[in-house]
């Protein structure tokens, strides 16, 4: 049974449940709305990411465009919930949200890129386990990081 399985592109759904709960009290607790976002982003690329991996239709189980779907349903609730466009809430210019909403999409896809060129590399293998999942923590990580020393 082990051997006919097919391989699943998926993130931990426990992993999405604890970012998902870390991101609501790190906006309580007052951290940026440019940090808070790429999170989120990242956030909903994973979430998408499992949800294609566990659809059976083929027409819509491209996880790019559940992404870009999630990124814009996201971006509607925060533009209907007032939460873009506040004037004191920019950087260089452009809203922080917007900002941190897509360089969160473009830095998860990149750590998928990341972990398939690994793995393409190692001949289909890993080269160390949970790669998939600390891949996209660590880059989304360094993205905040280098984000934090820009406020």
């Amino acid at each position: 049974m082990f051997l006919l399985a097919k391989p699943v592109y998926a993130n931990c759904p426990v992993c999405i449940l604890t970012v998902g709960g870390g991101l609501f009290i790190a906006k309580k607790l007052g951290i940026d709305d440019l940090l808070v976002s790429i999170w989120i982003s990242g956030l909903n690329s994973a979430i998408a990411f499992w949800i294609a991996s566990t659809i059976k239709n083929r027409i819509i189980n491209n996880p790019f465009l559940w992404s870009l779907m999630f990124y814009f349903f996201s971006m509607a609730y925060f533009f209907y919930s007032k939460q873009i466009g506040h004037p004191v809430n920019k950087l260089y210019g452009l809203d922080k949200i917007i900002v941190g909403m897509t360089v969160g999409l473009l830095t998860f896809f990149v750590a998928f890129f990341i972990d398939k060129f690994i793995r393409f590399k190692n001949g289909g293998k890993v080269l160390f386990p949970y790669q998939k999942v600390i891949i996209p923590l660590v880059v989304l990580t360094a993205v905040t990081y280098i984000f934090r020393s820009v406020l």
